[in-house]
């Protein structure tokens, strides 16, 4: 699914809540405590496909991705990568992606004598679902890098869109959500907002409002899970324009 790029306004209030946000928590934490461990393992467990994939687009066969991914996730998590990283550390994107290439080049003879991490499983992974995966999007021809940050930001709104999709449901919303979610998306409506009333039991002003609300919740997910990734409000907004390059 892909979404139209949101305007950046009025999200500014966020500002308030970024301290405890997941990868401000890893950087500020003085030594490991169980909240930073926690959101650490949150941000492993989303974003470790982009990795499969990045290593895959390098040559890998399929075993040696899932070994790498799962020996790397496993360094991470014990913090053996963030003493000399200080330049990478402001976005998780970037962190993960240069701290993988030096771990990939001057510890992989060694990781690969440990099978998935040393017996440590930081995320599920089910190779074949895994690799089939892989495999739907294996055909086209970009770089591993840019297939990485494609990946990245296909994931991250798919986290957003999940997480819309459960605020809706808590609310008994199911339905409305599912009628509106295409408002979501760039492209074209099918129907009109008052063709998607008759359908919903709603009215045409009511579905108008109704949109409204979506993608301003909409706006503010993007806004907190782009948060979890960096180290500054300042910087959710060049990470949300650097997503949707990365998409088109």
């Amino acid at each position: 699914m892909t979404f139209s790029e949101p305007s950046s306004d009025n999200i500014g209030g966020q500002d308030s809540r970024f301290r405890t946000t997941h990868w401000t928590m890893v950087l500020t934490a003085s030594e490991s405590s169980p909240q930073a461990d926690e959101a650490l393992a949150k941000l492993c467990q989303t974003y470790w496909y982009p990795l499969y994939l990045f290593i895959r687009r390098q040559g890998h066969s399929p075993e040696d991705a899932q070994d790498l991914v799962q020996s790397f996730l496993a360094q991470l998590v014990q913090k053996r990568f963030f003493k000399n990283a200080d330049r990478e550390k402001g976005k998780f994107r970037s962190f993960l992606l240069i701290t993988l290439k030096r771990f990939m080049a001057n510890e992989w003879d060694r990781a690969n004598r440990l099978k998935r991490g040393g017996g440590l499983q930081i995320v599920s992974l089910d190779g074949e679902e895994t690799e089939n995966r892989y495999l739907a999007t294996a055909a086209d021809e970009m770089s591993p890098e840019r297939a990485f940050e494609r990946q990245w930001a296909l994931t991250l709104l798919e986290q957003v869109f999940k997480k819309l999709k459960d605020d809706f449901a808590k609310a008994g919303k199911a339905e409305i959500f599912d009628g509106l979610k295409a408002s979501l998306s760039g492209e074209r409506r099918e129907m009109s907002y008052a063709e998607i009333g008759r359908q919903l039991s709603m009215t045409e002003g009511s579905v108008k409002v109704s949109v409204h609300r979506l993608r301003q919740r909409y706006r503010e997910l993007l806004w907190l899970e782009i948060a979890n990734t960096v180290d500054s409000p300042q910087a959710v907004d060049e990470e949300i324009r650097h997503l949707f390059a990365a998409l088109s």
